[in-house]
């Protein structure tokens, strides 16, 4: 007996960005060879699938796959012998549309299974602050499906304790309506959009205000809560000192993490925007010859966690690997730099006190003895620090200097977080370098001209003092800056700057 080649698995994929994903979830994605996606899975969630992975939306624009399609779709994928996931938001047998692709599956013999997900039922409430039961609100509650209200018996569903409406964001004055003939009208009703995602808000009222508050706004996607615990809001969201605030994090293109983490456990919204993309040098030739060389060298000067990742990827494509450093000292700036360096199984040997690059010229070790030492110092490619380069030759180090990488401004910004900046929902911006800050710039610059209007009311907050310069150069002026050029010390930066401010409204 043969096992089946092909295999298609239903994955649902909870609120649709990663964090939200069981384990069982991400395990099937790392083994997916095709994912066909539904349009409210987070595209970040595509980047936990192998590089090879063919990935498939149902829908691109206003065009949709039939269900028919899909069906054949998967069932064509399976029969070719390849591993599918079908990627649902939220979970799958939950309002997912996952019977008739089941049905088409069995009926052609195809092996499947099925991963749960978190429902945006449970989530979304959760996320606003509201619990769906209560000792004295709420023994019970019931989800529904608002895309089709005229169907839904609402004499009953008006007598439970609280209601659940997913997909009714769009048919909002219907269900108002039809509640409002069966309960008072001071009947409390929250709507919750895009439950979990950087750009989630909340809107509390009643049957009476709601629509008033809603107007002219976005819902969709939007999950409904119907009931006295909508009152409890107030006394369950988190006291955390960045709670309420929306942090648009400027970053290089697949990077970031942990500042992103540092916020969101401060209770804040965090927004991203990928203002660099790191690319190899228009001539990798000098970086070879230099680490072919690299034995020779006293030490090895790394700024970045991107000058970390250029020099170790390129060793290891000309077939050395970490051996090839052995007796060369290494220099770091800044902690980021150093734990990035550290999951490559290496220890720098010398952070300077201050995080910025300067300081490595004046806290280098021995700086007497460095007439004659060779340096290797690979840096992006359009150059920088010169004032570290020349302080190390004026005292006799041979510094070689390499193109390891070069960076370039993407073409574009997220529509998301240019939304946000226009509606002024966006509290403070960060920069952790010169060249985020004019890239942010030329960015915003390519999508509006009056784009300064955009910042006037939020923060801007600087890693370290070039940083600040930069963005006084280009704002006129920074409102928060780190004593400590790290990402922990922006962090809390942000905390005392927002402490001395009015506490928002929950979103």
């Amino acid at each position: 007996m043969s096992l089946p080649q092909g295999r298609v698995d239903l994955v649902g994929a909870g609120l649709g960005a990663p964090e939200y994903l069981t384990e069982q979830a991400r395990q099937t994605l790392a083994l997916a060879e095709v994912v066909v996606y539904d349009t409210l899975v987070d595209p970040q969630v595509l980047s936990l699938v192998p590089r090879d992975c063919l990935c498939l939306p149902t829908a691109q624009g206003a065009q949709h796959l039939s269900q028919a399609d899909i069906n054949q779709l998967l069932v064509a994928q399976c029969q070719a012998g390849r591993r599918v996931v079908r990627l649902k938001s939220g979970d799958p047998f939950i309002f997912g549309k996952a019977q008739p692709e089941l049905a088409a599956l069995r009926a052609q013999g195809c092996s499947f299974g099925v991963v749960p997900g978190l429902s945006t039922a449970l989530a979304a409430p959760v996320l606003a602050g509201i619990p769906l039961t209560d000792a004295r609100y709420s023994q019970a509650f019931a989800v529904v499906t608002g895309h089709r209200p005229e169907a839904l018996d609402w004499p009953t569903l008006a007598c439970l304790d609280t209601l659940v409406i997913l997909m009714g964001g769009q048919q909002l004055q219907t269900i108002v309506a039809r509640l409002g003939v069966h309960r008072p009208a001071d009947t409390p009703i929250a709507v919750i959009h895009a439950a979990g995602r950087p750009t989630q808000r909340v809107w509390v009222g009643t049957l009476t205000d709601i629509l008033r508050q809603t107007e002219g706004e976005s819902l969709a996607p939007a999950v409904i809560v119907v009931g006295e615990v909508v009152t409890l809001r107030s006394q369950c969201l988190p006291t955390l000192p960045l709670a309420g605030r929306t942090i648009l994090v400027t970053r290089a293109v697949d990077s970031g993490g942990q500042f992103q983490t540092q916020l969101r456990d401060l209770g804040a919204q965090v927004l991203e925007m990928p203002v660099l993309e790191v690319t190899p040098p228009p001539d990798l030739q000098p970086l070879d010859a230099a680490l072919a060389q690299l034995p020779s060298f006293d030490w090895l000067l790394l700024t970045s966690a991107q000058a970390v990742d250029a020099v170790l990827e390129r060793l290891l494509a000309l077939g050395y690997d970490t051996r090839h450093l052995h007796g060369v000292r290494i220099g770091v700036v800044g902690e980021k730099t150093a734990q990035h360096l550290r999951r490559w199984g290496l220890q720098p040997d010398f952070i300077p006190p201050e995080f910025v690059a300067d300081a490595l010229l004046t806290h280098f070790p021995n700086r007497d003895t460095l007439a004659g030492r060779p340096i290797l110092f690979p840096r992006v490619a359009s150059g920088g620090r010169e004032i570290l380069t020349q302080g190390l030759r004026a005292l006799g180090a041979l510094v070689t200097e390499v193109a390891a990488y070069e960076t370039r401004c993407p073409d574009q910004a997220p529509p998301q977080v240019l939304e946000q900046l226009a509606a002024g929902r966006v509290d403070a911006v960060t920069f952790t370098s010169s060249k985020t800050v004019r890239h942010f710039c030329r960015l915003l610059s390519q999508t509006n001209p009056e784009w300064q209007l955009w910042i006037q009311s939020l923060a801007v907050a600087a890693i370290g003092p070039q940083t600040a310069q930069t963005c006084e150069e280009y704002f006129g002026r920074v409102d928060v800056q780190a004593q400590t050029y790290t990402l922990e010390g922006l962090t809390i930066a942000l905390v005392e700057h927002f402490a001395s401010a009015p506490r928002p409204e929950p979103l």
